[in-house]
C-alpha cells in the first residue's frame, strides 16, 4: 500500500483487535497462545457484542499491513486512538495486556509496545500498573 495512502478509519471493535495482534506481533512472533487468547477475548468479552467474528482474521491481516509500512507503528496507534473513547482506551490496553500475559512471558518489544500504547492512548500510569497486575493474576500457571 502506497505511503501516502489515507487508510480508512477503524471501528472500535477492529482497534480493540489492532491494539491485541500490535502487542502479539511486537516481536515478531504470533504464538499460538496469543492467537487464541485474542480468539477468546473476540468471542466471550461484552467490548465485542455486535462485531462479526468471522472478520477477525481480516482485521488482523489489515492491522499487519499498517504495520508493514514506514510508519506502521504510528499509524497503527493513531488509527486506535482515533477509533476509541477514553474508556475504550482502557480495554483496549487491557485486552493487549491479556495478549502478552498468555504465553507466560512478556519480551523487552512487547512491554516497549505496551509502553507506547499507555502513552498514544493517554492511560494514567496507576491505572496502567492496575491493568498489568491483574493480567499477570489472570495468566498465572500452577507449578
Amino acid at each position: 500500500m502506497p505511503e501516502t495512502e489515507t487508510l480508512e478509519p477503524l471501528t472500535p471493535h477492529e482497534a480493540l483487535v489492532f491494539a491485541m495482534v500490535l502487542v502479539s506481533a511486537a516481536d515478531r512472533t504470533m504464538t499460538d497462545r496469543e492467537l487464541k487468547t485474542i480468539g477468546r477475548i473476540v468471542t466471550a468479552m461484552p467490548a465485542f457484542v455486535g462485531f462479526d467474528h468471522g472478520s477477525l482474521s481480516q482485521v488482523a491481516e489489515r492491522c499487519v499491513a499498517v504495520l508493514q509500512r514506514a510508519d506502521g507503528l504510528e499509524r497503527a496507534f493513531a488509527l486506535i486512538s482515533a477509533a476509541l473513547t477514553p474508556s475504550l482506551c482502557e480495554t483496549a490496553y487491557a485486552f493487549a495486556c491479556d495478549v502478552v500475559a498468555a504465553d507466560g512471558r512478556a519480551s523487552q518489544e512487547e512491554l516497549r509496545v505496551l509502553e507506547l500504547m499507555r502513552h498514544r492512548l493517554d492511560i494514567e500510569r496507576l491505572v496502567a500498573a492496575a491493568i498489568e497486575r491483574g493480567a499477570r493474576a489472570r495468566h498465572a500457571r500452577l507449578g
